[in-house]
């Protein structure tokens, strides 16, 4: 194999080593290395950030056609390992104190992303199956691994059997796919998938796509495949729930995006009412599933599956200007979600970790700033304007609008009404209700350093957001032909 060959596959083949290598060390210097392990984990995130990068991106598959790096690819990778890197900043201090202290846990996000990598650069449909794979088996030990709580080793059971249901009707919808097109390319589908064949696909082939559908549907909680979000999310750790509802998120809806626009751009309509339907029954429940909870965990997990469902809104359009609003999505709810979480861990008092919303009553007079860094994150997530939520909503609706989807539009907008309902919940009992018991300060210069960032970006993204525009429509120009 040439080096032209192996050069966009550079970055992978880092994070593969450095896995490895971190796992050697972590064995040889036992348990109190995690904490060594877990910068040295981000060191590695970061040197592959710099070779994403720099790697060749022309967008021609290689590895047998199994594996491809175009711009595309570039922007969802350097989003995950953003949101992993944080991740694992994020969980350093929590797995101190709550005594889950394992060197294991930095390296299993290490291989999820190098998971999530290679599904964003499948360029085949087995290649998809081992990197989609990859991520999952990694995730299940990370959802279980507080092995002395049952609420952390039932979310990972659960999670376990239900990524496993998911698996198998994906598999069973590219077998499918392979047995009535003869082939797992992405590029020979789109050959074949045209003329005549575009406008009758085979019977077989739609059930294919289907079932293929249905198993990425679970990876990005959508409705009706959502329904291991809300328990995983409250059993998990903190710190793992928060890594489950960015970059896998992330990478799971950079892998749908591909794989619907990139082999089948020729039969919209076949695949159209599916997204549509899954958008709409994902915007509808996280609205209004989430208004009874107490638990600011699943509220949190409802409001993904709703924010999936705005996303899936510009994949249904079908067109390059809803790609793009898709990636500009993506990288707003990137710092919206990791300033969210940033803010739930530092929800602690004397006694331990709290998680019920009523916990934060009278938050802003005990921790002013905490309350403002929480309550930017909310007004953004319902999409209250100038905040970068907002215009993540913005983008996506415009492209509906465009490609005619104008009820698709409308609902997505009324879901936003409703969903602001419980966000605006939260920032009330933070500066109206009583307060109770404080919670403890100083928050870390780590936890403060994520929080201003994110905060900063969030609330003045209005100001100069052409850049990221900019790139986002590069990307998604990749997809198409």
């Amino acid at each position: 194999m040439s080096n032209a060959q192996l050069a966009p596959v550079i970055p992978e083949i880092f994070i593969a080593l450095a896995a490895m290598a971190l796992l050697m060390f972590g064995v040889f210097r036992g348990e109190d290395s995690t904490r060594s392990v877990a910068w040295l984990t981000v060191l590695a995130l970061a040197v592959t950030f710099v070779l994403v990068l720099n790697a060749p991106s022309n967008g021609e598959p290689t590895l047998a056609g199994m594996f491809i790096s175009d711009p595309f690819s570039v922007f969802v990778k350097c989003l995950v390992l953003i949101g992993s890197a944080l991740t694992i900043i994020m969980s350093i201090g929590y797995i101190h104190r709550e005594g889950m202290a394992r060197f294991e846990y930095p390296i299993l996000i290490l291989l999820a992303t190098l998971g999530m990598m290679m599904m964003v650069s499948a360029s085949n449909l087995m290649s998809l199956y081992i990197g989609l794979e990859l991520q999952s088996l990694a995730l299940y030990v990370i959802a279980a691994i507080r092995r002395d709580s049952l609420r952390s080793t039932e979310a990972g059971l659960k999670y376990f059997v239900l990524g496993a249901l998911s698996s198998g009707m994906l598999l069973y919808g590219c077998s499918l796919i392979y047995g009535f097109t003869g082939t797992t390319s992405f590029v020979g589908l789109a050959q074949l998938l045209t003329g005549d064949t575009a406008g009758h696909p085979p019977i077989g082939f739609i059930v294919g796509l289907v079932f293929l559908i249905s198993g990425l549907a679970f990876k990005v909680s959508a409705v009706p495949f959502h329904m291991w979000t809300p328990d995983v999310y409250e059993g998990a750790p903190t710190p793992v729930t928060a890594f489950f509802a960015i970059a896998p998120k992330i990478a799971a809806m950079a892998l749908f995006l591909r794989v619907i626009i990139m082999p089948f751009p020729e039969i919209v309509s076949s695949w159209q009412q599916i997204i549509v339907f899954i958008s709409i029954a994902s915007m509808l429940l996280g609205a209004f599933a989430a208004i009874n909870q107490t638990n600011i965990k699943r509220l949190m997990a409802y409001s993904s599956i709703g924010h999936m469902g705005y996303a899936l809104v510009g994949l249904a359009s079908g067109t390059v200007e809803g790609v793009r609003g898709v990636l500009v999505y993506l990288a707003i709810y990137l710092v919206m979600n990791v300033g969210a979480f940033a803010c739930i861990l530092c929800m602690r008092t004397k006694d331990g970790m709290v998680e019920e919303i009523d916990d934060l009553a009278g938050l802003s007079r005990n921790q002013p700033m905490l309350a403002l860094a929480l309550g930017i994150f909310m007004f953004s997530l319902a999409g209250i304007p100038p905040l970068a939520g907002f215009f993540g909503k913005l983008y996506v609706f415009l492209a509906a609008v465009d490609a005619g989807l104008y009820a698709l539009a409308i609902i997505g907008m009324l879901t936003s009404v409703v969903g602001a309902f419980y966000y605006l919940r939260i920032v009330k009992v933070m500066y109206f209700d009583a307060p109770v018991e404080p919670f403890e300060q100083p928050i870390g210069g780590e936890m403060a350093a994520i929080l201003t960032v994110s905060g900063f970006a969030t609330l003045f993204f209005f100001a100069y957001p052409l850049p990221l525009i900019a790139i986002a429509q590069t990307a998604a120009q990749a997809l198409f032909p």
